[in-house]
């Protein structure tokens, strides 16, 4: 085969795609998109399992989740960069086997410390390969109409592994210990590797700008101190003079960084994306779309396993219909953006999610699994109609040129967006619950090292009323999975407020043309 170069200020290949290849090298990315995907899932079945097994409290599963969030948040948007620069491909192939090794470290963490560091090592991976798979669907794609039917397989993926997720966790955790989840990520990125190198063409922007290391400083500092004043408050108090001057200091480290990303010379963010309605509220509309997602994730598998005594596996069946609607429904929102547009697609799915929040919110201490059910699909719904439509919008907003780093500005809004969902419905549910327990216990003097563990978090006091035995434990149970059902509706409830805020932003910042 002869080999094509093709040089100019967008865009240099150093092979280029034949028709077949274009589409194996999509399957490619897609399972390499397939493995973080289904890590979020996997992860949200395991959680109750690693709370009994390391002894986590509610506020160390927040860290556990998050700890990947924000190093994967932070160094996205100049990974961004440096993959248009230094070429897709080989920062792609980076990032993957990054990901493998963090995955091989999560699975053998002998303690909650060093499962928070291994994940935030993952997030390092994940941040160096995710922004690339899209980047490198737009360069590989230059048809408008194969781009669009890429980018909705590419979407259609994140479903799938919201799909396989809870199932293949649930069958882990059934036959092994906790680390399998994370285990299983190591075959698939060997195979991804492997196929990657003859399959996936490379590409780069030859006038791309150097990475903005000022702006990853500056990004990890605001959103780590931002996330730890919400993830700490329950156990310091939400008036904690610690609290408090990590809350403004993040605010003020972030504000800092949109600062500096407009007077840089060679900005990691580029701030005038953001001028653009169909970037702008896309990024924010997926960013609170995944607050939702992740934040049900994190209360729901608690739920489903300490409150209703469900096995991992049943639970992550449970989980099915939210991930099986979002992949029906993510490959339909095409057709709905054809027929109403963006704007009323977009703000009909973040519509629908609100609803999902508000009827899983409702659950009381005699609710089944029944009774929430319907809450479980609207969310998966709503999230399958906004992802892909508003991805549609964002990279259809941007020059060829700049794709790395408007895909890696996409996927860290995302991510942050999940990192909030977790952090303030997680702590939302934390508070609520402590209050809850510390009211119901008073009169009982419990000694400060149990009430300790009961405050830590609902697994941890079912595993104290197991000890108790007899009434008082069957009482101490019942009280806490109250205790915690009231602060999973308060998070809930709270989240359906923020959700339908982001509809009502929708509304007014999406352009309301039709998809074409």
């Amino acid at each position: 085969m002869a080999v094509h170069v093709r040089k100019g200020p967008v865009a240099s290949w150093g092979r280029a795609p034949s028709p077949s290849t274009r589409w194996f090298a999509l399957a490619v990315l897609c399972v390499a998109l397939l493995m973080v995907t289904l890590d979020v899932t996997i992860l949200s079945v395991a959680l109750p399992t690693i709370a009994r097994d390391l002894k986590a409290t509610t506020t160390e599963l927040q860290w556990i989740v998050d700890a990947y969030v924000i190093v994967f948040a932070g160094l996205l948007l100049a990974v961004g960069s440096l993959a248009d620069r230094a070429g897709r491909k080989k920062v792609f192939l980076a990032g993957l086997a990054l990901f493998a090794a963090g995955s091989l470290w999560a699975a053998f963490s002998g303690s909650v410390g060093m499962l928070i560091a291994a994940r935030a090592g993952m997030g390092i991976g994940g941040a160096v390969m995710m922004p690339s798979t899209l980047s490198l669907i737009t360069a590989i794609f230059t048809d408008t109409a194969e781009r669009q039917r890429a980018i909705g397989l590419w979407a259609g993926t994140t479903g799938l592994g919201a799909v396989l997720g809870p199932i293949v966790g649930g069958l882990l955790l059934a036959h092994f210990w906790w680390g399998s989840v994370f285990l299983i990520n190591a075959p698939v990125g060997v195979l991804g590797f492997a196929f990657a190198i003859p399959l996936v063409p490379e590409s780069r922007n030859p006038d791309a700008k150097p990475p903005d290391l000022m702006g990853v400083l500056l990004s990890i500092a605001g959103l780590g101190l931002l996330l730890w004043s919400l993830i700490e408050a329950p156990s310091l108090g939400w008036a904690s003079v610690l609290v408090l001057v990590a809350a403004i200091g993040g605010l003020a480290v972030l504000a800092a960084f949109a600062l500096w990303e407009r007077r840089s010379t060679h900005p990691m963010l580029n701030m005038a994306f953001f001028g653009k309605r169909e970037f702008s509220g896309a990024v924010t509309s997926q960013a609170m779309a995944v607050f939702g997602l992740y934040g049900v994730l994190f209360v729901l598998t608690q739920y489903l396993q300490f409150s209703l005594g469900y096995s991992a596996l049943r639970a992550g069946v449970c989980i099915l219909p939210a991930a099986g609607a979002v992949l029906v429904v993510a490959p339909l929102s095409t057709l709905v953006m054809q027929k109403i547009g963006i704007r009323l697609t977009v703000a009909a799915g973040l519509l629908i999610a609100a609803g999902g929040f508000w009827q899983i919110a409702g659950a009381s201490i005699t609710s089944g699994y029944a009774d929430i059910v319907f809450g479980v699909i609207l969310l998966g719904v709503g999230v399958g109609l906004v992802i892909p439509a508003a991805t549609e919008s964002v990279m259809a907003s941007l020059p060829s040129g700049d794709t790395g780093v408007g895909a890696a500005t996409n996927s860290a809004f995302m991510q942050v967006g999940g990192a909030l969902g977790v952090a303030v419905i997680g702590s939302l549910l934390t508070t609520r619950y402590q209050d809850n327990i510390d009211a119901a216990l008073a009169p009982y003097h419990v000694p400060a090292l149990v009430l300790a563990v009961v405050r830590g978090s609902l697994g941890g006091a079912l595993e104290v009323a197991a000890r108790v035995g007899g009434v008082r434990g069957a009482e101490l149970a019942h009280l806490a999975r109250e205790a915690f059902l009231s602060g999973m509706g308060l998070g809930l409830v709270t989240g359906a407020f923020v959700v339908l805020g982001a509809c009502l932003t929708a509304l007014i910042v999406l352009p309301g043309h039709r998809r074409r």
